[in-house]
């Protein structure tokens, strides 16, 4: 039977297992949509504005810096995008292919942090969004309104996830466009072209901040791409999710900057785009927060495979379907909206904070896995080694994968400026966070020196799930 025969069930039942051929469905232009759609939202509106307000770019350069950064970062995040299909299995779970079964859980538990705070973040700023859109509803009840409704499209799964974000692109496109359009003929401000200059640090800072965006999504980006046909193209992956997503998180950075320099100076990010948008401010606020409501979703499905990753590594025969996954997403739904409602005011800027203390561990994640995956075995994997409780071929723990993780993390210690920690270089070029670029250009070559003088490593590319095509 073909994957196109019958029409794929609404609710999702696989979760981290293998996806066979006949489950097999949809389309590679979904990938674009799915992430064109996805980041049309606050949360980057917001990132994308920092480059003028606390970077104190202009217009040009901060334009600059965004694009470089998101068209760079982008690269990775497609890279992993294009394993879903060869691979037919989650992203992380993945990841014992190159760690170890045991080994790969430090990864797997700080993805799965990212992913419940990012859940609370956009919960509280779709209650926020809904408090400020009918002062009528309290803000504890415009949260529970945002989680339950992620949670319903989380539940739902995969092929909802898809069908939503193909009428946001539209949706959100052209409301992003008509935006762009009032705020360039209802600018605010005599300095919005000539506020700010050019900084070496703060240019770097935007351009990591963009790069960040986009390797934050390398976690569960394949886990979008896995449904379909394993013999679709790894360019024409790669492209449809690049193309979606640099596009998409370009122009929310970017229409946060305008907005920001269109208005007085001081103002919140999402205070100067109500200002900028003027009459069509409130149809932008209901947008962003349907959007803010069917992106979350990803990440309440994001924390619910992880967690699931991390049971089945001790129960490894245990392959929960979509009733499992069911009860843990409403579990999980319920801690965040307790967390959410009785979080401090700062939390979403406590939480991006710490995220961009986690990234420091997940660069040299990205490079061992876009470095096994496309330099070392090529695209063969066996699947059933993953399952097992022992890793299989695997093992528990590849030493090679976490000396060249450990160093990942070190080299990037002196290049690194977060709340808990800025190192000396950072300080040196007043605060640029280059962390992220060390820590790539380190780990990539020292993982494949490494796994190349393995032997073991050369034997099991004659076990595999499916070649790279």
């Amino acid at each position: 039977m073909s994957s196109t025969d019958t029409s794929p069930p609404l609710l999702e039942k696989h979760t981290i297992g293998y996806v066979p051929p006949e489950d097999r469905h949809g389309k590679v232009r979904d990938l674009f949509t799915l992430w064109f759609g996805g980041n049309i939202a606050p949360l980057p509106i917001v990132t994308g504005a920092l480059g003028v307000q606390i970077f104190h770019l202009n217009l040009l350069w901060g334009v600059v810096a965004i694009l470089v950064g998101h068209l760079v970062g982008g690269a990775l995040m497609a890279l992993h995008s294009a394993q879903g299909p060869q691979m037919g299995i989650p992203q992380m779970i993945q990841s014992r292919a190159q760690f170890g079964s045991l080994g790969s859980l430090l990864v797997v538990a700080i993805a799965g942090v990212m992913y419940v705070g990012f859940f609370t973040s956009n919960i509280i700023l779709a209650g926020e969004s809904l408090h400020g859109i009918a002062a009528s509803v309290p803000l504890p009840v415009g949260i529970v309104i945002g989680a339950v409704g992620s949670g319903i499209i989380g539940i739902i799964g995969y092929r909802f996830i898809h069908v939503l974000n193909r009428i946001g692109t539209w949706v959100l496109g052209i409301g992003i466009a008509v935006g762009f359009g009032y705020i360039f003929t209802h600018i605010h401000t005599a300095d919005f072209l000539t506020r700010g200059g050019f900084s070496l640090y703060g240019w770097l800072a935007t351009v990591s901040l963009a790069a960040l965006w986009q390797i934050a999504f390398a976690p569960y980006v394949s886990d979008y791409s896995r449904y379909l046909p394993a013999d679709v193209s790894v360019s024409s992956t790669f492209w449809a999710t690049y193309l979606g997503s640099t596009l998409g998180s370009s122009l929310s950075f970017i229409f946060g900057a305008v907005a920001v320099l269109a208005t007085p100076p001081g103002l919140p990010t999402m205070e100067a785009v109500r200002l900028a948008t003027g009459a069509i401010g409130p149809l932008m606020l209901v947008l962003f927060m349907l959007s803010v409501i069917s992106h979350n979703a990803l990440n309440l499905y994001g924390a619910v495979m992880s967690l699931i990753t991390l049971v089945q590594t001790f129960i490894w025969r245990w392959i929960p379907g979509s009733k499992s996954r069911s009860v843990l997403s409403v579990i999980v739904l319920i801690a965040c909206c307790v967390v959410a409602i009785f979080a401090s005011a700062d939390f979403i800027g406590h939480f991006i904070d710490m995220v961009l203390a986690l990234l420091v561990v997940l660069v040299p994640w990205t490079a061992i896995n876009l470095i096994d995956f496309y330099a070392i075995h090529k695209g063969h994997y066996d699947i059933n080694s993953i399952f097992q409780v022992d890793g299989g071929i695997y093992g528990r723990y590849n030493p090679h994968a976490l000396l060249a993780y450990a160093v990942g993390i070190a080299v990037q210690i002196p290049f690194m400026n977060t709340p808990l920690y800025v190192g000396p270089v950072s300080a040196w070029i007043n605060g640029a966070d280059l962390s992220w670029l060390v820590g790539l250009l380190v780990t990539s070559p020292l993982y494949y020196w490494l796994a190349s003088r393995d032997t073991a490593y050369r034997r099991r590319q004659h076990t595999y799930c499916r070649p790279l095509s």
